[in-house]
């Protein structure tokens, strides 16, 4: 899956905020899929050998629900030779990247993209077979009508997947050797705090709001994911992003957060500084996905 792997700009040259007009989202995201990349390949073969199971017939459209830069897309299309992918996003940047990438991976015949709102009424796609939902549910307003979209949007007999991970992956060791320990759980610990309120289905047990939307729940799957060192370059990258978004979010925060942890997080995401991420060799990556799979009765 090394085809994941794009030129980046040197990290360090990037503002501290996220957006279209900086394009951090997008490297972020696609740093993600690149770290993760053996999870994905093991994601995806399971779903391939999933949705087989029910009468056989063949994947040939998928629609990717929140597709971002593509990350599920392009995982998926290895495994369905013969299939196109619908990606639906609200973000019209990350569409537009998803589309370049798609050109340079010589997919770009495989691959539509759609601007939707996906708590609006989405757009008519045409029948699928198979959904993917990734990391996107726990942002929509209400998930129980996106499920009911994605349900309409189904052949009978086809699957849904939807995957969900316990916030952003667990990345520093617990003594950085400056400040006091524990400094990312307690970040984690505030960016919770307000992700419970404001994105109430986040963590959410997806079986009974599949259930209610018509499915029925074929398989769940829990992923636990640890890459120690040595890890790629890239994982330095990723990791100098991550803590960049994080400390976007902590600034929002109507709590205030510690001010030393804030310094510490500082000299962390100095891309330039002696305590940059950058130059750290005892960074891991360790994260939970969750996966639940539904198909629509036949």
């Amino acid at each position: 899956m090394t085809d994941h792997a794009l030129h980046h700009h040197h990290p360090h040259t990037a503002p501290l905020s996220f957006g279209p007009e900086n394009g951090d989202t997008a490297l972020l995201l696609d740093l993600d899929a690149e770290i993760f990349q053996e999870h994905l390949a093991e994601l995806t073969a399971w779903l391939a050998d999933l949705t087989g199971l029910a009468g056989g017939a063949p994947v040939r459209r998928i629609l990717d629900v929140g597709s971002g830069t593509g990350t599920g897309s392009f995982a998926l299309l290895r495994h369905f030779a013969d299939a196109e992918v619908i990606a639906l996003d609200k973000e019209p940047h990350l569409l537009a990247h998803l589309r370049d990438k798609a050109r340079d991976l010589d997919r770009a015949d495989r691959v539509r993209t759609v601007a939707a709102d996906l708590d609006a009424t989405w757009p008519a796609v045409g029948e699928v077979d198979l959904v993917w939902a990734s990391a996107s549910l726990h942002h929509m307003a209400d998930p129980a009508h996106a499920l009911r979209q994605a349900y309409a949007a189904l052949r009978p007999g086809g699957l849904l997947a939807v995957v969900e991970r316990d916030g952003p992956p667990r990345l520093l060791p617990d003594d950085l050797g400056v400040g006091r320990p524990g400094l990312e759980a307690r970040c984690r610990a505030a960016l919770d705090r307000r992700h419970n309120e404001t994105m109430p289905y986040r963590g959410a047990d997806w079986a009974p709001l599949l259930t209610a939307a018509g499915f029925a729940v074929e398989a769940y799957r829990k992923f636990e994911i640890d890459l120690r060192p040595p890890l790629p370059e890239s994982t330095r990258r990723y990791a100098l992003l991550t803590l960049r978004r994080i400390r976007t979010g902590l600034a929002t925060l109507e709590t205030p957060v510690d001010t030393d942890d804030l310094s510490v997080l500082d000299l962390l995401i100095d891309g330039e500084g002696p305590q940059s991420v950058l130059h750290r060799d005892d960074l891991t990556v360790r994260s939970n996905r969750d996966v639940w799979t539904a198909r629509k009765p036949a």
